[in-house]
């Protein structure tokens, strides 16, 4: 694949609209972006950015009033840090609305949304009719990209555009904020000091910045990924004998468990598609833990490619027997 530099909206914008991705200019650092409601455009982010496992991705809108249609709930003092903070770099982890898709949030019940300043992007969410998920435009594990240059060097030939929009002049991602039970958590420390958001609050504010209470971050909250119904991974035939007294269910990819007795199955992939399995993942998962049954089985996928992002979750959902 070639990988262009450009200045030109409209050829980012008819990208975006295909399903592909183009890494995007922001005030904090670049991002790669895909339409955050199409998840096979979602995957595509995973896939040129190699992470090994699903993180939650922040959505990007074009101004406040949009919140609307992707938040369930807007508490009162997120609209209070909005009309001082955006556009820019602060996002907001709000309820999600169903149109969200699990893949964009990796199962979270809540999604990360930010308003950037940069005046090209705002530009261009100005012309899209759908938000876009946007983590920083590198490979994974490398230093976050502040110039188009810096993105073309991480991701030559692995996207088809960078929208240029010169440096970057924050150069730090955003500040993250959480809303629970009428306290407002930071999350994530950035672009926003958290002393700035106490002052606009009038009151302090709780920072938990700790991978385990960091639900937008690698090795977020493990609960937001785990059944209620209890999931074992590995060998499925000896788990369906050690709970043959239980009504089963089963995570099937292609053909793996078919000679495994369940009372519930729960395909992936009919064909095998690691790409088509990470999709379906959340929603599998969801659908399985409501289908009524006792105790749900799956085994592991090829450890390849997206196989490593879907194990990476079923490691963290399982059952762990005491």
């Amino acid at each position: 694949m070639e990988t262009l530099i450009g200045t030109d909206i409209s050829t980012a914008k008819k990208l975006l609209e295909s399903g592909e991705t183009v890494a995007i200019p922001t005030e904090t650092v670049y991002g790669l972006a895909a339409n955050a409601l199409n998840p096979d455009a979602v995957l595509k982010i995973f896939k040129a950015k190699e992470r090994p496992h699903f993180n939650p991705l922040i959505i990007h809108l074009p101004d406040w009033e949009a919140v609307k249609k992707y938040a369930a709930e807007i508490p009162e003092e997120a609209n209070l840090l909005a009309a001082h903070f955006t556009p820019g770099p602060l996002t907001f982890l709000l309820k999600k609305r169903p149109t969200v898709p699990d893949l964009v949030t990796a199962g979270s019940p809540k999604v990360a949304i930010r308003i950037p300043a940069h005046p090209v992007t705002r530009e261009l969410l100005s012309q899209l009719d759908f938000p876009l998920s946007a983590p920083s435009a590198n490979p994974f594990g490398y230093v976050s990209p502040t110039t188009a240059q810096h993105v073309f060097e991480g991701l030559q030939g692995k996207i088809p555009y960078i929208l240029d929009g010169g440096e970057c002049t924050v150069g730090l991602e955003s500040t993250i904020v959480d809303f629970e039970e009428g306290e407002v958590i930071v999350r994530r420390k950035g672009g926003v000091a958290v002393e700035a958001i106490e002052e606009v609050l009038g009151k302090k504010v709780d920072v938990r910045t700790g991978v385990e209470d960091h639900p937008v971050a690698p090795g977020q909250l493990k609960s937001h990924y785990a059944t209620s119904t209890p999931l074992y991974v590995g060998d499925a035939a000896i788990l369906a004998k050690r709970f043959s007294t239980k009504k089963i269910g089963v995570i099937e990819f292609g053909e793996n468990l078919r000679a495994v007795t369940a009372a519930f199955r729960f395909q992936l992939s009919p064909s095998g598609s690691l790409d088509e399995a990470a999709k379906n993942l959340f929603k599998i998962m969801r659908q399985a833990d409501q289908s009524g049954a006792e105790v749900i089985l799956a085994e592991w996928l090829p450890e390849e490619g997206l196989g490593r992002a879907i194990n990476d979750r079923l490691r963290r959902a399982q059952h762990e027997a005491k």
